[in-house]
């Protein structure tokens, strides 16, 4: 039987509904706030760590710019849940659609952007033009400074896209070599297995650290614009 290698990537629909809304917002439920005096140890566990990427994500930011603490924390959440819960079999991961990661990008990096000439329109007009430029290089440079921020938000999109997809193509050529192997070579499936394995936890630290690049990329764009 031929197997669309591409197949777990589309978008899943009931009666031609897609149903991305409630996948995306699925990993809600997750995060569930203490109801107790006493937390149990899940959410011990959860309240540390956001504790810990927030004080390590803001220690760089004034005043201003740790007014988005909340959103880069629900961010780094939204996007390592959704990718753990990729991992599963028989799901669905929104972050490998391109379109998702850019719908995220965009209005995230216009915020920033659009602070920064806000509060510090000097400073952000001078990035366009380094100080000492040659007069002759100054039209060139600005050119190559406005393409250069206007690919940050489609390279932050990019770079979850492809790290995301990458991921579960390998672990889906290599668990289809398994089951392949497992009728001709059982030594050879089972290292093959073995592989699977490895990788599969190498994806579970690749989802979270690509959540973290991503909201650590949009705090420093922050940090440059605050």
């Amino acid at each position: 039987m031929n197997e669309n290698l591409f197949a777990p990537f589309i978008t899943p629909t009931i009666m031609g509904i897609t149903t991305l809304p409630i996948i995306t917002l699925f990993p809600c439920l997750l995060l569930s706030s203490p109801k107790r005096w006493l937390p149990n140890r899940i959410q011990t566990l959860q309240i540390w760590l956001i504790r810990l990427i927030t004080k390590q994500m803001m220690t760089i930011h004034n005043k201003q710019g740790r007014t988005w603490a909340l959103m880069l924390m629900s961010l780094i959440l939204f996007i390592a849940s959704t990718n753990l819960l990729g991992l599963l079999p028989y799901s669905f991961t929104p972050t490998t659609q391109l379109s998702m990661n850019i719908g995220m990008a965009i209005p995230l990096w216009m915020a920033t952007v659009l602070m920064g000439f806000r509060n510090k329109p000097k400073m952000s007009l001078a990035h366009f033009l380094p100080q000492g430029t040659p007069t002759p290089l100054i039209p060139m440079l600005i050119i190559i400074e406005t393409i250069s921020l206007f690919i940050q938000p489609l390279a932050l999109a990019v770079r979850l896209t492809a790290n995301i997809t990458a991921g579960h193509l390998l672990i889906h050529l290599i668990g289809s070599a398994t089951l392949a192997l497992s009728s001709i070579s059982m030594t050879v499936s089972t290292i093959t297995f073995s592989i699977l394995f490895l990788l599969t936890i190498l994806e579970l630290a690749v989802a979270m650290i690509q959540a973290y690049v991503f909201t650590l990329l949009v705090s420093l764009y922050l940090h440059d614009n605050s």
